[in-house]
């Protein structure tokens, strides 16, 4: 053991350590947990007794020779490194390598803003899950168990009993879902917009496609009318697209709400001339709104005696179109650095 010690006593102290790729092999061959010096203080159990207190300190010195040169060494190379001459040939007066700051997407700037708008008159935001029951997507929002709207064709089903519809899970195909939740919860009154992603299984085309985003909100309290609702639409459209923009309800139907309309605005990509995007007519649907039924209200555990609310829903994708004149949905999801770039600086 003594000749052993003595040997690599001497290895250790004639060890050329000029390089890292050297002190790191110093490193592995002495002081790792594999090193020589590791197999020696294994063999130390074999030492006689009388003998291995001695031995056992010959051990410990030498391991602390064999730190103390290792950290020496790496200190030593660490600092010539830091101190190593400039590059003769680098040009230290070129610019810099220009940074590209990137921008946000045009769909996050139309909800922000209209966030905003919402917010200035006293609407919350309201969130939910994507992934939503049979409940709170159709059932409490009043739609009969054969509306089509239940049907595969529009709807993303992740779990589906045909023999027990209730026991559905889905992809949520309207934010509505947390207007659902928001009134189980939250007593009268209510005043919340719900910004979301969803989801239907329509063919993608530059008109539709199958996820979307849309803000849709609700306003419950006593002695809410249509004209309230009417008012806060003209508000919305007038703060988004300027005041000279034309309005107008058209009677329609939902489930959930009654009476229903759809709220249409002048095409901002034609002026009112006719374009594929308002199929020639000169006006864009922009949304849907009605008075809540009173059913939706009594089955989330409202007073409809009391009580009565509006309700509307926009898509998100549809505002932006309008708004920055883009003539197909297909651009907000392909990624197009050439058309992301136009956004710079807006917002």
């Amino acid at each position: 053991m003594h000749e052993n010690i003595t040997r690599l006593r001497a290895e250790i102290e004639a060890y050329d350590i000029s390089t890292a790729e050297q002190l790191d092999q110093f490193r592995l061959a002495y002081t790792g947990r594999k090193g020589q010096l590791a197999d020696l203080f294994d063999q130390l159990k074999s030492v006689p007794q009388d003998e291995r207190r001695a031995v056992g300190q010959e051990l410990n010195q030498l391991k602390q020779l064999a730190l103390a040169r290792f950290t020496q060494r790496q200190e030593e190379l660490e600092s010539a490194a830091n101190n190593a001459p400039a590059d003769p040939f680098f040009d230290y007066t070129l610019p810099t390598v220009p940074q590209a700051l990137g921008t946000r997407h045009p769909l996050s700037l139309v909800r922000e803003e209209m966030v905003r708008i919402f917010g200035r008159i006293g609407f919350n935001v309201a969130e939910g899950p994507e992934i939503e029951d049979d409940w709170h997507n159709f059932t409490a929002l009043n739609f009969p168990d054969n509306h089509p709207a239940r049907d595969m064709q529009d709807t993303f089903f992740v779990t589906r009993d045909p023999a027990n519809p209730t026991s559905d899970f889905l992809l949520r195909t309207h934010t509505s879902t947390v207007q659902v939740r928001v009134m189980e919860n939250q007593p009268p009154p209510i005043r919340s917009i719900m910004p979301g992603r969803v989801f239907r299984n329509e063919a993608i085309s530059a008109r539709a496609h199958m996820m979307f985003h849309q803000v849709e909100g609700i306003f419950i309290d006593e002695g809410v009318s249509f004209a309230d609702l009417k008012q806060t639409v003209y508000y919305f459209v007038q703060e988004m697209f300027g005041a000279d923009i034309q309005i107008r309800f058209r009677p329609s139907f939902f489930p959930f709400t009654e009476p229903s309309a759809e709220i249409d605005i002048t095409c901002l990509i034609c002026k009112g001339a006719g374009c594929n995007i308002c199929k020639q007519s000169g006006w864009v649907e922009i949304g849907g709104c009605g008075m809540v039924d009173p059913n939706v209200l009594t089955q989330c555990g409202i007073d409809a005696e009391r009580y009565t609310g509006y309700a509307w829903g926009m898509g998100i994708e549809r505002i932006a179109m309008l708004k920055y004149q883009i003539k197909d949905l297909r651009l907000f999801t392909e990624n197009d650095l050439r058309f992301l770039r136009q956004f710079e600086g807006v917002g």
